[in-house]
């Protein structure tokens, strides 16, 4: 099942660390088959208030998922944004298609 790695990124200080991580993650999802579908632009605010970045990486399964985040790779450049932003990051499955609102009652 189709995973997806969110980031909220807040308080990022862009400097030559964030400048050096931007260039080099993409290396690091290859081997995983991960693909950005959401990298930061400009948000349209519906309700409440959103600040920072929103980051969504898909992956065909959390296994994958989970491979690219422990890989010896993302982790040598992991330090370069945790150091120099504030974040939140979780993985999140798609749901099973077809998927109608009223299934999550019965999860």
């Amino acid at each position: 099942m189709t995973t997806y790695a969110i980031g909220h990124l807040h308080h990022v200080e862009m400097g030559p660390d964030i400048v050096e991580y931007l260039e080099k993650i993409d290396a690091t999802l290859a081997p995983f088959g991960g693909r950005f579908l959401v990298h930061g632009g400009p948000v349209e605010s519906l309700e409440g208030a959103f600040s920072g970045d929103l980051i969504v990486i898909e992956f065909a399964s959390r296994e994958r998922a989970r491979a690219w985040y422990r890989s010896s790779d993302y982790q040598a450049i992991l330090p370069l944004r945790t150091s120099h932003s504030t974040s939140d990051v979780f993985f999140i499955d798609q749901v099973s298609m077809p998927h109608r609102a009223t299934d999550v009652l019965h999860a």
